[in-house]
């Protein structure tokens, strides 16, 4: 995939998210890497002159990676415009097939500037100022939804966010078993689906410290005020417009969205 490729690619997607159109899948050309996906990504996100609130980590469960066709996480700017407090009302595209997930955030506290090192668990979890729980939207700018499209070409779009939406911040967090937390998805009163921290890798501590190191290797490292959503401790659960969704978290509260 050379440049001009990349920069093409990039464009569509943007512009796909922008105006909630569906892109076809026969005609794009996907990146076969995921270094091309990574550069594809950040072409976008050049494109969209937003600036950036911290990363959404996708794909850290096994459901979500058998969806995605891919056997490893990945990650992307959350866009400043697509970040809210709960409650929120959030705009979707029919298009773009929304999906929620209800998932554990973190607010980095300190920075973990690039090294050569791997940071530790330790270390993370000590840069960690608080956490709270968090709605995810997702979907795809590619015709079809998120079924198979593959970890470069989701990665490429933007990590497939729509938005996220954040509620009230736990800044005592470390007192709360992150890993056996419940979390339960609710739209419009009907119980969908449910799960714990465990579920985004064992443990959601074990992405930012996967986020941390990719970061790190990457030359960006994280940077105080970052929001790291950590991905879906619910499984993913179809939304369209006029619904509302409530995410309850147990200790870390409640998330409530209504679509529009």
């Amino acid at each position: 995939m050379d440049a001009s490729a990349r920069a093409e690619l990039a464009r569509r997607l943007w512009e796909a998210r922008r105006d909630g159109v569906a892109l076809s899948r026969e005609q794009l050309v996907a990146p076969s890497s995921a270094e091309e996906a990574y550069a594809v990504q950040a072409e976008a996100v050049r494109l969209s002159g937003l600036p950036a609130r911290g990363f959404q980590v996708g794909s850290p469960s096994l459901e979500a990676q058998r969806k995605l066709g891919t056997n490893e996480p990945g990650s992307a700017p959350l866009l400043a415009p697509y970040v809210h407090d709960s409650p929120a009302r959030v705009a979707i595209a029919a298009r773009h097939n929304a999906e929620l997930e209800g998932e554990i955030a973190f607010l980095v506290g300190r920075d973990l500037p690039p090294r050569a090192e791997p940071y530790s668990h330790a270390e993370v979890a000590d840069a960690i100022d608080a956490a709270a729980g968090a709605v995810e939207v997702v979907g795809s700018r590619i015709a079809g939804g998120l079924a198979g499209i593959g970890r470069f070409l989701s990665t490429a779009d933007f990590g497939v966010n729509i938005a996220l939406v954040v509620g009230a911040w736990t800044r005592d967090w470390r007192r709360l078993d992150l890993k056996a937390l419940p979390v339960a998805m609710t739209i419009d009163g009907e119980r969908r689906g449910t799960g714990t921290g465990a579920r985004a890798l064992g443990d959601p501590l074990n992405v930012m410290v996967w986020l941390a190191n990719q970061q790190s290797a990457r030359g960006r490292g994280m940077k105080t005020g970052d929001i790291v959503s950590t991905g879906t401790c619910t499984g993913l659960d179809a939304v369209r417009t006029g619904q509302t969704a409530l995410a309850d978290f147990a200790a870390l509260g409640s998330v409530e969205v209504v679509f529009e």
